[in-house]
């Protein structure tokens, strides 16, 4: 197991960096990857429906392809990973399962879960399907940052990247309908220290009433 830094969340939220340059020459364990997205997981998301997929990309010439699609940035080739975020319109799909799920697991009756399981789609089929990848976006915000701190409290570094061409992913990959491209997070080792960066003060965002 990697050597962590302080296990404290404030010192973990405060260290962890969007990094920019990675060794590529260290390799994270897959199963050590497969740890990390399952506790990130346990992150909120909209009616339990946890419309989150992951893709995870290791092989190093799909990486190679992968940089070209986003926009030449170096990370996506020489990080150890790349972990693409993908959202589920139809994640209410799975609302027997998940539901199902938390009654045996002692988390509600079968009366809420019928309720629950009812509601779902009476409401989601009828949602536009803009709407529910507005519900996957937000909720792939979530589970994204919880995997970077989870990450970074693991001694790894990371880095977001929106800027990619989403449709060219979607291709290359062979997205099927229902799932779509949100956001790449590149997961290793920093080859060289991240940038700091400032915040706006307090009160120019925040209002209390």
């Amino acid at each position: 197991m990697t050597t962590t830094v302080d296990s404290s969340v404030y010192n973990v939220m405060k260290a962890r960096k969007s990094v920019r340059v990675f060794n590529p020459d260290f390799t994270i364990p897959k199963e050590e990857i497969e740890e990390i997205l399952e506790l990130a997981s346990i992150a909120p998301s909209s009616s339990n429906l946890q419309s989150w997929r992951f893709l995870v990309i290791q092989d190093a010439s799909v990486k190679k392809e992968l940089k070209a699609i986003a926009n030449n940035q170096a990370q996506a080739e020489e990080s150890s990973a790349v972990i693409a975020i993908l959202g589920d319109v139809d994640a209410y799909k799975k609302v027997e399962q998940i539901y199902t799920q938390n009654v045996a697991e002692g988390h509600m009756d079968e009366s809420i879960k019928d309720r629950t399981i009812a509601s779902t789609y009476a409401v989601y089929p009828n949602v536009s399907r803009e709407a529910r990848m507005n519900i996957a976006s937000f909720d792939a915000g979530l589970v994204s940052m919880q995997f970077m701190l989870i990450a970074k409290e693991r001694g790894y570094d990371t880095s977001t990247m929106g800027g990619f061409d989403k449709v060219k992913f979607a291709e290359r990959f062979e997205l099927p309908d229902n799932l779509f491209p949100i956001v790449l997070i590149a997961l290793g080792k920093a080859a060289a220290p991240a940038y700091g960066s400032s915040r706006l003060p307090l009160d120019e965002v925040v209002r209390f009433i």
